[in-house]
């Protein structure tokens, strides 16, 4: 086999190694709060600080050109271990809130320079068929992000230390292989000054804005209905009295089926372009936004995953596609800033839906509510509607 043939594996399995450092801290949530005496609610700030800390690496990162100014392999190795080593930092004695949520927060930092760097990478490698390359590295990450709920659900007898361990131990050696077998690529630009108004001057280009709004819309939407989706099965569990569900099970599946909806929406873009599958996969999701709150009524268990297995599939999809337009709009040199900076905003405006959504539930109680997160697919969906061809 080529090297060529390899370099994509390699960047896939290097993503999904050090992305795993993204929810270690939820997998031994549980024990952080036991071994260090915290209260209950500790856990939302500790989550949330990988969510800060991953805004501010990118919006830095962004700033000073790092991945277009610097080998990317090499930014994406030196973040993996610095990731590896905070996070491994979680299992020192006598941690307090505060340390602990500092933890997360430069572990989070330091994802900057893996999650938009591997797209980058993939890109200096894939001038054709990007979309299809950015479909399995995003589709690595869901996994990721599913795997917490899986190893709540299985993994009751490994020391929560030793988990922490290992998966800093993973992470460093996906930095290790992207570094070793992952050389610049032959599509690369390197931006050769520091140029702090490239992330505002890129706005100006609207064959990059139109995307970049799209890929903001989707994420109002993605990463809310992720954290709700066990809360979506323990409401329906407890409306209808006769369902018992596998909660973390059923989390799981419903978040990592996205997985393949990330790579066959890849395949689907190179033969009909990323725009269209794109723009069908975000309406699909907004749609199912707004007929949310009617499933609940329905008395069939059955009926409820697969339209949660769907919403799963749907809201994911067009990730990859955004991106890879975000990239080919975007002039050589800033691709690797491109995609941080709108990685920054688009992980901000999780954190807006996510604090607005988890307000209306705990006010209002009503399944509504949900309807709420049509309102990014709208915005991604209008932002589109006037825009020509873009792939």
């Amino acid at each position: 086999m080529s090297k060529s043939k390899i370099i994509l594996p390699i960047i896939i399995i290097s993503q999904f190694c050090c992305t795993s450092l993204w929810f270690a801290g939820n997998g031994v949530m549980s024990d952080l709060i036991t071994n260090y005496n915290l209260e209950e609610g500790a856990s939302s700030h500790i989550t949330s600080a990988v969510q800060f800390g991953f805004i501010i690496g990118t919006l830095l990162f962004a700033l000073f050109t790092i991945a277009d100014r610097f080998s990317p392999s090499k930014v994406f190795f030196v973040s993996a271990l610095f990731g590896a080593i905070f996070n491994v930092s979680l299992i020192i004695e006598n941690q307090t809130l505060f340390s602990l949520i500092c933890l997360r927060f430069f572990t989070g930092f330091f994802l900057a320079g893996i999650y938009p760097v591997g797209m980058k990478i993939a890109t200096d490698y894939f001038d054709k068929g990007i979309g299809k390359s950015l479909g399995f590295l995003v589709g690595a990450l869901v996994l990721g992000t599913a795997l917490p709920h899986l190893l709540k659900d299985f993994l009751h007898d490994y020391s929560w230390k030793n988990i922490l361990i290992s998966i800093s131990i993973l992470a460093s050696f996906g930095g290790f292989m992207m570094l070793v077998f992952v050389p610049n690529g032959p599509f690369r630009k390197a931006g050769t000054k520091l140029d702090i108004t490239i992330c505002f001057s890129i706005f100006k280009n609207k064959n990059f804005r139109k995307p970049a709004f799209g890929y903001f819309g989707h994420m109002w939407e993605l990463y809310t209905f992720w954290v709700f989706v066990p809360i979506l099965l323990k409401t329906y569990a407890n409306l209808h009295s006769d369902v018992v569900f596998n909660i973390p099970l059923l989390s799981f599946i419903i978040i990592g089926i996205g997985s393949l909806s990330c790579v066959l929406a890849g395949y689907l873009a190179e033969k009909f372009g990323a725009q269209k599958i794109a723009f069908y996969a975000l309406l699909l999701s907004g749609f199912c936004c707004l007929i949310s709150p009617f499933i609940f009524s329905i008395d069939n268990q059955i009926i409820f995953i697969g339209f949660l297995l769907l919403w799963g599939m749907f809201v994911i999809a067009d990730s990859p596609l955004f991106s890879t337009l975000v990239a080919k709009n975007a002039p050589s040199k800033d691709k690797g800033t491109a995609l941080t900076i709108v990685n920054s905003i688009g992980f901000a405006i999780t954190i807006i839906s996510i604090q607005i959504i988890s307000y209306l539930q705990e006010n209002f109680n009503s399944n509504y509510i949900f309807m709420v997160l049509a309102i990014g697919p709208i915005i991604g969906l209008f932002s589109f509607s006037k825009q020509k061809n873009l792939n």
